[in-house]
């Protein structure tokens, strides 16, 4: 007799019937609770989150990469959940020196994210969880070295985008061999030695004021070219007026010339022209005289005549 038909036999009552099936019932229920608690301890059902990749692995390796949603796992295999979303790797103080020997400090924020189509190769080879903060930060810093290397320290800072858009670009080609793409970079904090930003101070304020300077002197000589101009322009003025007066002077004597010539001409072929004239000015003198007689008459004054008709 088994221990659970021992059992039953224990617990069952004087007079009343055998039970045999209660038993079998109870271990059928133990069996159910088993086999339940094990399928749960071994969660078949997982879920892969927005923004990540879910990897599989079977005995250590890789088995399949899921998209976000639901996975029905065998309890042989694991799930990773895999960051694909935008990190940071801050670089702070990243060092280099300029190809005329000045050392340069910035401090750089590199924000990068895993390409979805490399998440086996990097989940491999450099991390579990998509975080490659240590590999950005290390390529970072040689990206930056290598490229202010091609610059002076004058065209580091007169040719800041540039520069920018070097390193970004050159991080972009070393990222890219981790499975890494740079969604951008925020380069601050840039700045040279003590020395040689005083110096770089010194000669802007020395370029500023040599500036000044030629700005005044251009200012003067304006000055000095637009009185020159004045000047010339009233002279020319002057000698036009003079030019018009002259040729005007010069008409007026020509005209009287040929008046005088006219009348000479005229009283050498007319004798009575003259006296025609001198008759005409004694007639303008009858004219304007007032009919009085001169009170004092001086010795060869000339007497005034009045013809008297009968």
């Amino acid at each position: 007799m088994s221990f659970f038909d021992r059992y039953s036999s224990a617990v069952t009552l004087p007079g009343a019937p055998r039970q045999t099936n209660v038993p079998k019932l109870i271990v059928h229920g133990l069996i159910a609770l088993v086999l339940i608690s094990i399928v749960l301890s071994m969660q078949p059902f997982r879920t892969v989150p927005t923004g990540t990749r879910g990897v599989i692995t079977q005995f250590g390796a890789i088995r399949g990469i899921e998209p976000e949603g639901l996975v029905i796992l065998p309890p042989w295999q694991k799930l990773t959940i895999f960051n694909i979303r935008a990190e940071e790797a801050t670089i702070d103080n990243a060092e280099g020196s300029t190809s005329d020997t000045q050392p340069v400090k910035v401090s750089l924020t590199v924000r990068y994210s895993i390409a979805p189509d490399r998440v086996s190769e990097v989940f491999e080879k450099y991390s579990h969880d998509g975080n490659l903060s240590s590999y950005v930060q290390t390529a970072t810093q040689e990206v930056f070295k290598a490229v202010t290397a091609r610059y002076t320290a004058p065209d580091l800072i007169s040719e800041r985008a540039k520069v920018s858009s070097d390193i970004n670009q050159s991080l972009r080609g070393k990222l890219a061999l981790y499975g890494a793409q740079v969604i951008n970079i925020d380069m601050r904090n840039f700045a040279f030695s003590s020395d040689y930003m005083s110096a770089i101070n010194q000669k802007v304020t020395q370029e500023q004021l040599r500036l000044a300077a030629e700005n005044k002197v251009k200012t003067v000589e304006a000055e000095q070219k637009q009185k020159v101009a004045i000047a010339e322009a009233e002279a020319a003025a002057l000698r036009a007026k003079a030019d018009g007066e002259a040729y005007a002077n010069l008409k007026v004597a020509t005209a009287q010339a040929d008046a005088l010539r006219i009348q000479n001409a005229a009283l050498a072929q007319n004798k009575d022209v003259l006296e025609l004239r001198r008759i005409e000015v004694e007639q303008a003198k009858a004219e304007r005289w007032d009919g009085k007689l001169p009170q004092n008459i001086y010795a060869g004054a000339p007497i005034p005549f009045m013809s008297l008709s009968h």
